[in-house]
């Protein structure tokens, strides 16, 4: 089963195990699989609540007092002595050594006594192994999650005032794409930081999927302008005809250059490694008449492209989204054929699949035999297939 995370409040762990509990994850389910672990002095409640307008899942643990000091050698000793089913036990693991490794080298001391304070201990100890029981439990077995956002300003912690994201936060996010948003305030926790670094395979925009369930983790907090939930889809990725690729789309438009030069402009968009690059007439302001121009890049060369973009065309501005895009099989390949030697692309398969020759090859043959250009490439297409069928 295929989920997607959207991160655009941030994830700490009771919102991560609120939007499971949201989508299907039985709370009475939850319990019964929690009470593997011998930790006794908490209970688990759930109730729906409203965060600037949403509806969302409140998951709260409340914990007796007096519970023990826990560090990580300890929590580790509680989880591999439990009754917990494997999988749920090994996720729930590299969790928590994830966690506690960022926060050893965050604030300098052997991982092994990494402290986790009395309440905090079982908390973070319910959410990180109620999350790992809530993704067994719903079948999930590939998660990929949006942008993170982070927050901004600085967070009373046991270790006095840290900065936004808290150091051990921002290490568990190395290689993830984070922004710090409009609001103050700690949007990501550590426990949610580790999360998703032990569950998350890919960050990138939500892919076309069927969704079969949804559920929203309300956070404690109202955070104004800014609905405090954490939103995960359930359902089928749909891989749709061929390839899919996440892309990104650069969009411009621009009047004030001659179509000779925006034409070389688009030749060196693809020169410098552009998937694809065009223009489309527009009607701009004061009904002048100007260009919309399009590049279409890996999500890795957006950057370097869209500044090309800006220097070949002078355009003031680039609007980036990141979508997909779905690519059919494809190959190169050359033939003998009764014209000559000839350059194909060969697109699709079975029924779908169609050759067609390289343009340069149909023009250069053209000129050689004095043939339509049109006769040329319909009679290298009709051998091309039929070459290509008695292969």
């Amino acid at each position: 089963m295929f989920a997607y995370l959207d991160c655009f409040s941030g994830v700490s762990g009771d919102k991560f195990l609120g939007s499971l509990v949201g989508a299907g994850l039985s709370v009475e389910t939850l319990r019964e699989r929690l009470a593997g672990l011998d930790l006794p002095g908490w209970t688990l409640g759930a109730e729906q609540v409203t965060r600037n307008g949403l509806s969302g899942t409140l998951v709260t643990v409340h914990v007796e007092a007096g519970q023990p000091s826990r560090d990580w050698a300890a929590i580790r000793a509680l989880i591999d002595g439990s009754h917990l089913e494997d999988p749920v036990r090994d996720s729930a693991l590299r969790t928590f050594a994830l966690l506690a490794q960022a926060e050893a080298e965050a604030h300098g001391v052997d991982v092994e006594r990494v402290h986790f304070h009395e309440v905090g201990a079982v908390d973070s100890i319910i959410d990180i192994v109620g999350a790992a029981i809530g993704l067994h439990e719903l079948g999930i077995d590939e998660l990929w999650a949006s942008t993170v956002r982070v927050g901004h300003g600085t967070v009373q912690t046991s270790h006095g005032e840290l900065p936004v994201p808290a150091p051990a936060t921002a290490r568990l996010l190395h290689g993830v794409p984070i922004y710090a948003g409009e609001q103050p305030g700690e949007m990501t926790t550590p426990t949610g930081a580790a999360l998703l670094a032990a569950f998350v395979t890919r960050y990138a925009p939500l892919p076309p999927m069927r969704t079969i369930a949804e559920g929203s983790g309300a956070g404690s907090r109202e955070i104004p302008g800014l609905p405090n939930v954490l939103r995960l889809s359930v359902g089928e990725r749909e891989l749709g005809g061929g390839d899919l690729h996440e892309v990104a789309l650069l969009e411009t438009a621009v009047d004030h250059i001659t179509p000779e030069h925006l034409a070389a402009a688009i030749g060196l968009l693809l020169e410098d490694g552009a998937l694809d690059a065009f223009a489309e007439p527009v009607s701009m302001k004061k009904d002048r008449l100007g260009s919309a121009v399009t590049v279409i890049a890996s999500p890795g060369d957006a950057e370097r492209l869209t500044a090309a973009l800006m220097l070949h065309t002078g355009t003031l501005g680039v609007r980036r989204t990141l979508t997909w895009r779905s690519v059919a099989p494809r190959r190169s390949a050359t033939m003998e054929t009764s014209l000559g030697t000839v350059r194909v692309k060969v697109g699709g398969e079975g029924g779908s699949l169609r050759v067609r020759p390289e343009n340069d090859d149909v023009v250069r043959i053209a000129r050689e035999t004095g043939l339509p250009v049109d006769v040329v490439a319909r009679r290298l297409s009709d051998e091309a297939e039929r070459l290509l069928g008695e292969d």
